[in-house]
């Protein structure tokens, strides 16, 4: 039976509607289970020492006084652990010229980043592997550290690998039109330079593993903090010698991830291997200094840009050359070039018109590896583009709002494909900049903005669009070699007592997966939303799927929950069908309840009906189908991704005596398809708003020239706290997908996407009247009295 979602009236309606989180009591009431909660009998602890070079060769390592020491079960160098574990090279066959040095769980014979592990210990407990990892001598023949991208590639700059011949791991150039002939001709040329600074995420848990070979029955069991189950479970069996079925991967809760978690880091695997040797658990728990060295940073980019226009305003051509550093490998298995391959795919995206060159070069470099962070390359290509858009509207005499109702893609243009071959199905610029001048009252508040600034008070008001890159197909990675499941899988279960158990290979990273697959659920069989429990997060009893990453939960995890849980319906009616002895077309399924379709009088407790299948089953008709239980899997086809859109606005203040910036206000116009829960939605708005304004305004990871970090602590790493935060206020506009039944895109990485352009936007329409322009995030006061004073940076 097809559901019609706009209807708010119809039976068990869960879709579209607030439903609190099925798992938020427990979390509240402590009763969450993190990695390290989890004590196995026999259990070590590994603790890596790692590397205090930026770049230097590894002479010797001398461990005998710590193996010697108290409790200690084990020292692994790199040589050590090359014997069991295979090396990983990270690149992917789509992205033509990639490439990458093999990469060991333990530095062999370098060290390419401060903080590299080139060895490990296991003991008893934590304390005395750290006390033991002390012990370990290490002589080191320091190198010449490459750090600075700009010089990357030059002649005297050392090879980092030499078998690579260059530093240059990846490049890109996609033109479309002729952008060359239109910059030469077009009446207006606007041009500015973007750097975006390297940042990390923060997560509040830190990456966290427990991994358990059982040699009798020759089974590694891994308790992984991780976005994708199924994805690790590859990676263990391969590179340690398993059968994929051998290996188990359980992801219970996660403390955070955005992005962070969804990669293969050395110390990981490293734990993994020492597990397998010794036939024993071993627990390995980053500290926090651990994770502001060794977690993915992203973002590291100089961007020259160049747009060209006619007199009315109308966008001619647009000319994005990207520069990017990554660390001294990619980052396996969905490499580091991504990021720089989405700005080239995502710059002038919500804007019609025809001309585009965009060229990113990527290079190696001795600092932490660079991957996948949330929103990847969005953040980036926003700001560039909305940052052209802001700067030619400034130049022509335009309204920041009117130059893009000139220049945004028309909501009757869909399918439309943009000059980077994005296609898209349908998206909704106009329909969201109109909510967004409506919900920011924009007439009042650029009145507003015009009195304050006749007293002194420097305000202004930022405008961003964006569009954010959903439900990728196997176009993403299924070409590229990387064994990473672009389809999920959904199993849903009526026991005996009429509840139901759905388990879905998406995991719960804490943005409400286990509501979203709960609600749709329900309603797609037919029962209160609290007789459905959800289980993620287990490569051995959950359907095969891809995990959780690129915004593609709901849109791909949640639409197989609803064909199994539709599927498990009809075979429930069929079941009924037969107990009531009329034909279940007839019937239907409301709170748990058998119901006669047309008067929704009850027949029948979904209760007896388990009742007489489970145990009863010999008074059922012979032949009869009654299967309860129902796997569905579902995979994007049409589209090599579902795009979603939004804009956002900020409203700021910036005190021109201390370049300070206090964000007054943000708005943010979201357009996600089908939304399932609105307040998980908002929810996942704002935290990432709050993430982008994070790389806006405070987070940056510092380098002095040797490669050393210099603020990997809290104290001197900044990230965006309660007190700072503006009111954000959130929109929608609903342009579902017709590639689903569902119809639900993704908004994990729409805030995070749009706001830092926004607030850029801001900053420079409230300094503009002081003669200054800030285009380096963070965009910290010292950055803005620079600005405003043209003081040298």
């Amino acid at each position: 039976m097809s559901i019609r979602f706009d209807n708010p009236d119809r039976p068990n309606s869960y879709i579209g509607r607030t439903v609190p989180r099925p798992n938020a009591r427990r979390l509240v009431e402590g009763r969450g289970r993190y990695v390290d909660d989890i004590v196995l009998p026999r259990m070590l602890h590994a603790v890596f020492l790692r590397s205090p070079y930026a770049h230097a060769r590894i002479l010797s390592i001398d461990t005998e006084v710590a193996r010697a020491a108290s409790g200690v079960r084990g020292v692994f160098t790199g040589a050590d652990l090359a014997k069991h574990c295979t090396p990983w090279v990270a690149v992917l066959e789509h992205l033509k010229g990639l490439k990458s040095a093999p990469q060991h769980p333990i530095a062999v014979d370098r060290a390419t980043w401060s903080g590299e592990a080139v060895a490990a210990v296991v003991a008893d407990t934590r304390a005395q592997a750290e006390e033991a990892a002390a012990l370990i001598e290490v002589e080191y023949e320091p190198l010449q550290p490459v750090t600075d991208m700009r010089t990357a590639l030059d002649p005297e700059t050392p090879v980092l690998h030499p078998d690579l011949g260059d530093n240059l791991t990846f490049q890109r150039e996609h033109v479309s039109g002729n952008p060359a002939e239109v910059m030469r001709s077009a009446p207006v040329i606007v041009e500015s330079r973007f750097k975006t600074g390297r940042h990390t995420g923060v997560c509040v848990e830190p990456r966290s593993i427990l991994a358990d070979y059982n040699r009798s029955e020759k089974q590694l069991t891994v308790y992984h903090s991780t976005q994708a189950p199924h994805m690790m479970q590859v990676v263990f069996a391969e590179h340690l010698g398993l059968p994929e079925g051998a290996v188990r991967v359980i992801c219970g809760d996660v403390g955070g991830s955005f992005g962070i978690k969804v990669h293969v880091y050395p110390d990981e695997v490293a734990t993994a291997t020492i597990s397998k040797i010794l036939g024993r658990p071993v627990k390995f728990i980053a500290d926090r200094l651990e994770s502001f060295a060794t977690d993915i940073h992203a973002r590291d980019h100089e961007i020259d840009a160049r747009m060209a226009l006619d007199e009315d305003g109308r966008i001619l051509a647009l000319d994005i050359e990207d520069l990017t550093g990554i660390g001294p490998y990619s980052v396996y298995p969905r490499t580091s070039a991504i990021e720089g391959n989405q700005v080239v795919n995502l710059c002038g995206g919500p804007y019609d018109f025809a001309h585009y060159r965009a060229r990113t070069t990527v290079v190696l470099q001795n600092k932490s590896p660079t991957c996948q962070y949330r929103a990847v390359g969005h953040p980036i290509a926003a700001a560039v583009t909305e940052g052209m858009v802001d700067l030619a509207a400034e130049k022509l005499g335009l309204d920041p709002i009117e130059i893009r109702r000139r220049n945004l893609i028309s909501d009757d243009a869909y399918p439309y494909t943009s000059p980077a071959n994005m296609r898209f199905e349908g998206l909704s610029h106009h329909q969201s900049l109109n909510k967004l001048v409506e919900m920011m009252d924009y007439t009042a508040l650029r009145a507003e903005q015009a009195s304050l600034r006749e007293k002194g008070v420097y305000r202004g008001i930022g405008i961003a669009s964006f569009i954010e890159l959903t439900n990728p197909s196997p176009f993403m990675y299924g070409i590229g070699g990387a064994r990473i499941s672009a389809q999920d899988g959904c199993t849903v279960r009526m026991d005996p007592d009429g509840s139901v158990v759905a388990m879905s290979g998406v995991t719960e990273q804490g943005q409400g997966t286990e509501a979203m697959l709960a609600q749709i659920t329900a309603e797609a069989v037919g029962v209160p939303v609290g007789r459905v429990r959800v289980i993620t997060g287990d490569t051995q009893t959950t359907p095969y799927g891809g995990g959780t990453w690129a915004s593609r939960g709901a849109g791909i995890g949640g639409e197989a929950a609803l064909q199994a849980g539709r599927a498990l319906r009809g075979n429930i009616l069929t079941v009924a069908g037969a107990m009531l002895q009329c034909a279940p077309e007839t019937l239907d399924i409301v709170d748990g309840q058998i119901v006669d379709l047309g008067t929704n009088t009850a027949r029948m407790p979904l209760a007896e009906l388990g009742r007489v299948v489970y145990f009863r089953g010999d008074t059922l008709p012979k032949g009869l189908p009654r299967e309860l239980v129902v796997t569905r899997h579902y995979i994007t086809s049409d589209y090599p991704f579902a795009f979603t859109n939004g804009i956002q606005a900020s409203y700021v203040e910036v005190d021109p005596e201390t370049g300070f910036v206090t964000l007054l206000k943000h708005w943010c116009v979201e357009d996600c398809g089908r939304v399932i829960n609105p307040q998980l939605v908002d929810e996942q708005i704002r935290g990432g708003i709050v993430q982008g304004i994070g790389g806006a305004l405070y987070e940056e990871s510092l380098y002095d020239a040797e490669g050393q970090l210099l603020n990997a602590n809290m104290a001197d790493y900044l990230v965006p706290m309660a007190a700072e935060m503006p009111d954000m206020i959130i929109g929608h506009v609903e342009t579902p997908t017709r590639e689903s039944e569902l119809g639900a895109k993704g908004a994990g990485e729409a805030g995070t996407a749009g706001a830092p352009a926004a607030v850029m936007n801001a900053i420079n329409d409230a300094i503009r009247p002081l003669g200054g322009r800030v285009t380096s995030m963070p965009m910290t006061p010292e950055r803005i009295l620079r600005s405003i004073h043209s003081l040298p940076e």
